[in-house]
């Protein structure tokens, strides 16, 4: 295995329909990936003291966290247009080695900021509602 650039993680956002095309959000510096499953204890007098857990049991989600500086491209506009309305829509994290996973989000939070000398920038959060699958 070989080390891969962090400017080749690239999120994006599918454009509503049914077979979605997917285009990046602009301008992210940084984005994160976190991969979460609830643990299904299942524990008895027969374990000898040690936790017992039930395998493919449990609640998994992925989260997204993002940043980067605002340049108003549409996929961002689609971004903010999903977190008003508090809609999910299909995304797509895609790396260097041409590895994408894809499923649908829900924009869990979003931020912008700006010092009056510096740059538009924005923060987002975002969790999966369903599967998150390798494409």
């Amino acid at each position: 295995m070989t080390a891969q650039k962090g400017s080749a993680f690239l999120l994006k956002i599918g454009d509503g329909t049914a077979s979605p095309a997917y285009a990046t959000v602009a301008g992210l510096r940084t984005t994160q990936l976190s991969i979460n499953g609830d643990a299904v204890v299942v524990t008895h007098k027969q374990s000898g003291g040690w936790r017992d857990l039930l395998s493919g049991a449990g609640t998994r989600s992925v989260s997204v966290s993002a940043a980067g500086i605002f340049l108003g491209s549409s996929a961002e506009a689609k971004v903010r247009t999903h977190a008003l309305a508090g809609t999910i829509e299909d995304y797509e994290l895609s790396f260097e080695d041409g590895e994408k996973l894809r499923g649908r989000f829900l924009v869990q939070r979003l931020d912008y900021a700006g010092d009056f000398n510096g740059e538009r920038n924005y923060t987002l959060q975002l969790e999966s509602s369903g599967p998150v699958v390798p494409a």
